[in-house]
């Protein structure tokens, strides 16, 4: 099983940067996709950016568009999220999530298309 950890979140400033990491477990990260998803109180589960296996693709959503940088080390099993120029709207649960092995390059932007979550962790931007 694959595991996936989130970690970097806090209290920022609005226009502050934080940089969100996520630690995978098992030997197939590498071959999967992998995604940020975010998730306010009351509101659905919102895909943030997205990253195909090798790195090849990337997704954003209009929200966050040349604000923030979804990127991976395989080497290293982590997938980071760089948030700049953070807003209050920004404020969140980050989840952490990556499919099954795929050989496909495209990148799953829904949630039902992803097979491991991590924990959460929160980012809180203040005004």
């Amino acid at each position: 099983q694959v595991q996936l950890i989130e970690s970097g979140g806090g209290l920022v400033q609005a226009g502050d940067s934080v940089r969100l990491s996520c630690a995978a477990s098992g030997r197939t990260f590498s071959s999967a996709a992998a995604a940020w998803f975010r998730q306010a109180p009351g509101k659905e589960r919102e895909v943030v950016a997205a990253i195909s296996r090798g790195g090849v693709s990337t997704y954003y959503a209009d929200s966050v568009k040349g604000r923030f940088t979804i990127s991976r080390d395989n080497a290293k099993n982590m997938v980071y999220l760089q948030m700049n120029s953070l807003k209050p709207e920004d404020t969140a649960v980050y989840y952490c999530a990556c499919t099954t092995p795929t050989t496909s390059y495209r990148t799953p932007r829904s949630h039902s298309e992803y097979d491991y979550w991590g924990q959460g962790t929160q980012v809180t931007v203040s005004s």
